[in-house]
């Protein structure tokens, strides 16, 4: 199989991983709120993971296993908790995993800064596993499992995605960010952003979970914040002198470059329904 998809091009390459990627996604999200905890969850490990071996790259030694441990740890608590199962107190439980993490650096012998390690430990959770853990919020309305918000949430952000892909391979001229990704053009922002409001526009007729206005106010916040997470995402790549996240994912390179742009989307999403949903 990887074979295969390493003889087409890089178009071809992104339309057959696309494909399987959304079914295995969509599929996990309709079937029932146990697969789609899973799914996030082994998102979730992945992407930390890759993120912590990147920060290995460049010299330095974040708890990578442990870290991706509390990172699993606090999807599947965020879960339990927000589905009623145990009471919300019980969140403070990730407050002594979290602690350990000084305490097991106090025993890494060869680690020259530990406390830029630990930093660098800390920022895998808060820039990976906190966002996946409020993808489960996103997910529960009271302690009932909506999928809605989520599959809508995931169709604007393809569709901002394939957009913006398609509108700066063929208008593209004017640089979005040049110093921090060349590639990114305002035709293409623009295009991601026409795209958006047209899925916006269907999640609107035919999803019953919101109203039209807050659908077109979701699709801007991705629009808007999604932009921003691939620059970011390209900003870090950049200070490691590397072009993609990893190859995980034939012709979409890794798991940070496929959900960039949703880690730092979501803390906004998740803010905007609590306050006008």
């Amino acid at each position: 199989m990887r074979s295969r998809l390493n003889s087409l091009n890089n178009l071809e390459q992104r339309i057959v991983a696309g494909i399987f990627g959304v079914v295995v996604i969509v599929g996990s999200i309709l079937y029932s709120d146990l697969t789609f905890v899973l799914m996030v969850s082994l998102l979730s490990m992945l992407t930390q993971l890759e993120f912590y071996k990147l920060l290995g790259l460049d010299g330095n030694l974040p708890l990578t296993y442990y870290g991706t441990i509390c990172g699993v740890a606090l999807v599947v608590l965020t879960y339990v908790v927000e589905k009623g199962l145990i009471g919300f107190e019980n969140y403070f439980l990730i407050s002594p995993l979290l602690a350990m993490i000084f305490f097991i650096k106090l025993y890494k012998k060869n680690d020259l800064k530990p406390f830029t390690n630990i930093g660098f430990t800390f920022l895998g959770l808060i820039y990976v596993a906190l966002p996946f853990s409020l993808i489960i919020v996103m997910a529960m309305r009271g302690q009932d499992y909506n999928p809605e918000i989520i599959l809508g949430s995931l169709l604007l952000l393809w569709a901002t995605d394939i957009g913006a892909y398609f509108a700066g391979t063929k208008f593209g001229r004017r640089k979005l960010f040049e110093r921090v990704s060349p590639k990114k053009s305002w035709e293409g922002a623009v295009g991601g952003a026409f795209s958006a409001a047209f899925i916006a526009f269907l999640l609107g007729l035919y999803f019953q979970t919101y109203e039209p206005w807050q659908w077109f106010c979701i699709g801007a916040i991705i629009v808007v914040t999604g932009t921003y997470g691939d620059l970011v995402e390209s900003l870090f790549k950049r200070s490691i002198a590397i072009k993609d996240s990893g190859s995980s994912i034939p012709g979409h390179g890794g798991f940070l470059d496929r959900f960039d742009g949703l880690l730092l989307s979501a803390p906004f999403i998740v803010t905007f329904l609590k306050l006008f949903s």
